[in-house]
C-alpha cells in the first residue's frame, strides 16, 4: 500500500464528525424511551452508567496500541505494527468476553450496587443483560477501529459510526415505537448496529489494512510486547479511573450542597460547554497519530514543531467556539429552560468557563501528543495530583466552606486544568519526552 502524507486537518475532522455522533448515540436511546415511558429512559441510563467503566479496560489495550502501532509505522517497522494489531484484537476479545460474562450473570447485583431499585432494577437488568451480555462487539471495534485509524484512515471508522447511528435510530423508532418492547428493543437495537458495525470494520481492516495471516506473528505469544502495552496503557486507564472517581466525589459533595437551581445550571452548563471541547478532542486524537508516526521515524523536532501547531490551532478553534458561546449564553440556555435564576446562574458560569477550557483544550491536545511520543507517566502523575487537591478539594473549599456554590465549583475546576495545562505546556518546551519511545531499537 502507498504511503501517504498525513496531516492536521485530513486525521482530525473525521475523528471529530464521529466523536459528535458517538457522543449521540447515547443520547438517543434515552431520548426515545423518554417517548415511551420516562423509567424506562431513567433504566437506560442506569444501565450505562455500569457499561461505560468497561471502557476504561478496553481502553489499556487500545491506549497502547494506538501508540505502538503508529511508531512502529513511523519506524517502517509494519510486521511489528502488524503483530501489535493482532494482539490488540485478541487481548480486547479476551477481555470482552470476560466483561460480557459478568454481565449476564451478575447484572442484577452490578446495577443494585450502584442504586438501581425496583422497576429501574428491573429494566435496567433486562437492557444490561443484552447490550452488557454482547459487550465484547464492542471491545474488537474499538481495537479495529484504533488500527485502521493509526493506519492514517480515520474517514473509513467514521462512515462505519454514521451507519450505525442510522442503524441505531431506525431500529430504536421501529422496536420502541412500533413494536413497544421498551427497553429490550432499545437493547436490540444497539447490539444489532455493533454486530453491523464490527463486521464492516473486519471487511475493511483484512481487505484494506492488514492480512488475516497476522495472528501467526503471535506464535511465539510475544509475553514481552504485552509488558510493553502494559506500561502505556495501565497509566492511561488509571487516569481515566481515578478522574471518574474525582468526579463521582464531586457529583456526591455538589448534590449535597448547591442549591437546586445551581444543581440545574451545571447540568445545562455541561451540555452546552460539551459542544466547546470537542474539537480539541478530535485534534487531540489527530495528533497522537501524527506525533506517533514522527517519533518512530526519529523525526522528533518536527514532532515539537507539530505539538506546538496543533495546540495553538485547538486553541484558536475551541476559543472562538467558547467565545461565541458566551455572547450567545442567554439564547443557549434558555432552549433549555425558562427560569431566570438558573439562566443567571449559568450565564456567570459561562464566563468563567473561559479559563477552563483554555486549560482544558491544552491538556487534552498536549497530553494526546505526549502519549503519542511515548511519554506517559509525566501526565498520569500530574493529573493525579491535580484533580484531587485541586479540583476536589478546591471544589469543597470554594464551594462549601467559603460558601461560593456552583462558582466555587467552577473555579476549582478551572484551576486544576489550568494547572495541568501550564505543566504540560513546560513538559512538551522541555524536550524530555523526546526519549521516551515506545519502541525499542531493531536488532541489527
Amino acid at each position: 500500500m502507498q504511503e501517504k502524507k498525513l496531516t492536521l486537518f485530513g486525521l482530525a475532522w473525521p475523528i471529530f464528525i464521529e466523536t459528535a455522533l458517538f457522543m449521540l448515540l447515547g443520547i438517543v436511546d434515552v431520548f426515545v424511551l423518554s417517548q415511551y415511558n420516562d423509567l424506562a429512559a431513567s433504566a437506560v441510563n442506569t444501565a450505562n452508567q455500569a457499561t461505560s467503566i468497561t471502557t476504561i479496560v478496553f481502553s489499556v489495550v487500545s491506549t497502547a496500541s494506538a501508540v505502538l502501532i503508529s511508531q512502529y509505522l513511523g519506524a517502517r517497522r509494519e510486521r511489528d505494527a502488524s503483530k501489535i494489531a493482532a494482539l490488540s484484537l485478541v487481548l480486547n476479545l479476551v477481555a470482552g468476553l470476560l466483561v460480557s460474562a459478568v454481565f449476564l450473570l451478575f447484572n442484577r447485583p452490578i446495577l443494585s450496587f450502584i442504586g438501581a431499585k425496583g422497576e429501574i432494577l428491573s429494566l435496567s437488568g433486562e437492557y444490561l443483560s443484552i447490550v452488557g451480555g454482547f459487550i465484547f462487539l464492542q471491545a474488537v471495534l474499538t481495537a479495529m477501529a484504533v488500527i485502521i485509524r493509526n493506519h492514517g484512515m480515520t474517514k473509513i471508522s467514521m462512515f462505519v459510526t454514521v451507519g450505525m447511528n442510522i442503524i441505531n435510530t431506525g431500529l430504536d423508532m421501529l422496536f420502541v415505537l412500533v413494536f413497544d418492547m421498551g427497553v429490550t428493543g432499545v437493547a436490540v437495537a444497539t447490539t444489532v448496529s455493533r454486530v453491523i458495525g464490527t463486521a464492516v470494520l473486519a471487511v475493511v481492516l483484512f481487505k484494506k489494512v492488514e492480512s488475516i495471516s497476522i495472528f501467526k506473528f503471535l506464535k511465539p505469544f510475544p509475553l514481552r510486547d504485552i509488558g510493553d502495552m502494559l506500561k502505556i496503557g495501565v497509566p492511561g486507564a488509571l487516569e481515566t479511573f481515578l478522574y471518574n472517581l474525582s468526579q463521582l466525589v464531586i457529583t456526591s459533595m455538589v448534590l449535597n450542597f448547591l442549591l437546586e437551581e445551581e444543581l440545574i445550571a451545571k447540568t445545562y452548563v455541561q451540555n452546552i460547554t460539551m459542544f466547546f471541547y470537542i474539537f480539541a478532542v478530535a485534534i487531540g486524537q489527530a495528533s497522537q497519530i501524527l506525533i506517533g508516526h514522527l517519533t518512530g521515524a526519529g523525526k522528533t523536532d518536527e514532532a515539537y514543531r507539530q505539538g506546538v501547531k496543533s495546540h495553538l490551532t485547538a486553541l484558536a478553534i475551541t476559543m472562538s467556539a467558547c467565545l461565541l458561546g458566551v455572547l450567545l449564553r442567554y439564547q443557549l440556555l434558555g432552549f433549555f429552560t425558562k427560569n431566570p435564576t438558573v439562566i443567571e446562574l449559568g450565564a456567570a458560569v459561562l464566563l468563567i468557563n473561559i479559563a477552563l477550557e483554555f486549560g482544558r483544550t491544552t491538556n487534552l491536545v498536549l497530553i494526546a501528543c505526549l502519549r503519542g511520543a511515548g511519554d506517559v507517566y509525566f501526565p498520569t502523575a500530574c493529573a493525579i495530583f491535580s484533580m484531587w487537591v485541586i479540583s476536589v478539594l478546591g471544589s469543597y473549599l470554594f464551594a462549601v466552606v467559603l460558601g461560593m456554590g456552583i462558582y466555587g465549583l467552577w473555579i476549582a475546576l478551572a484551576a486544576d486544568e489550568a494547572v495541568r495545562g501550564v505543566l504540560m505546556i513546560y513538559r512538551w518546551r522541555s524536550g524530555k519526552w523526546k526519549n521516551k519511545s515506545a519502541i525499542k531499537e531493531e536488532k541489527p
